[in-house]
């Protein structure tokens, strides 16, 4: 596959943009899809206002379990690709689906996250909302106030937060190169993006080993692994990124 290297310094905002299938490369277990979470739990019973409230530590219980399974998996090549945009280019963003938090143990530090994460827990009664970086079970279940708290992730008939959509909307709309990897773009609010993007004039690119509904939309098509691309796309293959 031949792949043209990007010179950054022709665009002042890059924004990536990526799904399942940019952790699924580091290993990370896909809810979705062939042999995904959902195949073998119901989300009725683990991932939903409802089952939260029925049973908080039921709830609790699967998502450190997730918590362990997103730990025993590292970022790999493309995640640090990203990273090291960020350092070298003053306007690089992601914005992802992901709930697993790799982007940022990568060192990227400009991500929007549109499902919300499982490294974070939020208070309900007092609407705040605590980061939870311990590499163990989530350190509390319960707020001070005497509430239960519950992972900050949305679930199944959750209303995605305004605020992250609108930043995200902000972000998109003003990327002049969008990079799409590993997501089919078919739920909405993200199905928009390529269209967003492409709409204020951004070159646009996707990255996934299958074609998807709207690859049509994209300038170049690149049927492969997030890590081997990026590192061609951005010429950095002589940092020796493994």
């Amino acid at each position: 596959m031949n792949i043209t290297p990007l010179n950054t310094t022709d665009y002042d905002h890059i924004v990536f943009f990526t799904g399942a299938g940019m952790s699924a490369e580091s290993g990370v277990p896909t809810y979705r899809g062939s042999g995904g979470i959902w195949h073998e739990y119901r989300w009725e019973d683990y991932a939903s206002q409802e089952a939260w409230k029925r049973n908080p530590d039921k709830v609790f219980d699967f998502h450190d379990e997730r918590r362990k399974e997103a730990l025993k998996c590292n970022p790999h090549a493309g995640h640090e690709v990203i990273a090291l945009l960020e350092q070298d280019h003053p306007d690089v963003s992601v914005v992802t689906q992901n709930i697993d938090g790799m982007h940022q143990r990568s060192g990227s530090r400009k991500v929007t996250e549109l499902h919300g994460s499982i490294w974070r827990i939020r208070c309900e009664e007092e609407g705040v909302i605590h980061e939870d970086m311990n590499p163990g079970p989530y350190a509390a279940r319960k707020c001070n106030c005497g509430a239960w708290l519950r992972p900050d992730i949305i679930w199944f008939s959750d209303y995605l937060n305004p605020n992250i959509l609108s930043q995200a909307d902000e972000i998109v709309s003003r990327a002049d190169l969008f990079i799409s990897i590993g997501t089919s773009g078919v739920v909405w609010p993200a199905a928009g993006y390529p269209q967003l993007a492409k709409s204020g004039g951004a070159k646009l690119i996707e990255i996934n080993p299958e074609p998807t509904e709207l690859s049509h939309l994209y300038d170049q098509i690149y049927p492969d692994k997030a890590g081997k691309v990026l590192q061609k796309l951005f010429d950095l293959l002589h940092l020796n990124i493994t």
